[in-house]
């Protein structure tokens, strides 16, 4: 390690190591999160520090420290410390994640730090099966964007491509890296990770602007109506229903009758039947009670059947704007 060659970035990370895992946990509070991903990584490699140089680092800060054997540390638990020690849980947490993806888990994280519109751009030309590897490793609401940006007859084919994806080997990963080396800069995983899937969809298609997951999941009925049913059922269950407001849900209820609203409550838990009560009269909700408690074993494929008839409509009654479902995409408020 020569001093001459160090960059500013590494003499921070020689700084911190120095002052402390208090003293960083301070300066890391003080900094962005990309300022504090690059010290981290250059902390994260380091496990000893010459005399000299930790010497030269803090001269050059008007300070001067004098150890005869230089520093000895664990840069990467100083690192996870200090950052854990910051006083945001939520940014610890998201930063000590990011870290973790860049020499474990996520390979393609300088994607995450574009505009989804150039990430759009700049894969909208490769092969639908390297956008939807590309995309299954990047978080939900990133990628749900970059979607929204390639062309309407991408899309399907893409979610498609991302729900089909189990685990990738290093090996295809490393194709990908030599393709988009010019353009971006990528860290590579040293062993097949997971990605991609079934949930992964629903999070990207959860996260689309009002309408854009209905057109993505008309083109994949074609392709494959399992997959589009079973993502559907992933994107609304019937425990959702408690977040509909009371009108909404009342709306809902109105395109009920009681027996497909009575076996459909035999599995439900006890906040969608606090919700749907206190939605209906004391009078219905007392004869629906009564029934649940006579009624005898059921097929969980027929509860299951009249649970989806009811998300149906309130999934229709959003489709011709008269409520909205929270956390499906781009809410537009009803006023």
């Amino acid at each position: 390690m020569q001093y001459s060659k160090l960059s500013g970035v590494e003499k921070a990370a020689i700084l911190l190591l120095c002052l402390g895992e208090e003293a960083s946990s301070a300066i890391f509070a003080e900094l962005d999160d990309l300022e504090v991903r690059m010290i981290s990584r250059c902390m994260m490699t380091i496990d000893h520090v010459p005399s000299d140089i930790a010497r030269d680092v803090l001269n050059e800060c008007k300070q001067v420290q004098n150890k005869s054997i230089g520093l000895f540390v664990n840069g990467n638990d100083f690192m996870r410390r200090a950052i854990a020690s910051s006083g945001d849980d939520e940014r610890a947490e998201s930063l000590l994640e990011q870290m973790a993806s860049g020499t474990e888990g996520r390979p393609l994280e300088t994607i995450s730090m574009m505009q989804p519109r150039m990430v759009a751009s700049l894969l909208e030309s490769e092969h639908p099966q390297t956008i939807a590897l590309i995309l299954s490793t990047q978080k939900s609401e990133h990628a749900s964007k970059v979607v929204s940006f390639l062309p309407e007859e991408l899309q399907a084919d893409v979610m498609y491509r991302v729900a089909k994806i189990d685990r990738v080997s290093p090996e295809v990963i490393a194709q990908i890296e030599d393709a988009l080396q010019r353009e971006i800069g990528v860290v590579v995983s040293k062993e097949q990770k997971q990605v991609g899937g079934i949930d992964k969809v629903v999070e990207i298609l959860g996260r689309l602007d009002k309408g854009g997951d209905r057109a993505i999941l008309a083109a994949l009925e074609v392709t494959d109506p399992e997959m589009a049913e079973t993502i559907r059922r992933k994107m609304f269950t019937f425990d959702d229903l408690v977040k509909l407001d009371n009108r909404s849900l009342q709306m809902v209820l109105r395109e009920i009758n009681n027996d497909t609203l009575t076996l459909a409550l035999k599995s439900a838990s006890e906040d969608v039947k606090e919700k749907i009560f206190s939605n209906i009269s004391q009078r219905a909700a007392e004869m629906i009670e009564e029934d649940l408690e006579a009624m005898g074993p059921v097929r969980v494929s027929e509860v299951e059947a009249m649970q989806q008839t009811i998300l149906q409509v309130a999934l229709k009654l959003e489709e011709e704007g008269q409520l909205v479902i929270p956390g499906r995409g781009g809410e537009d408020a009803l006023v």
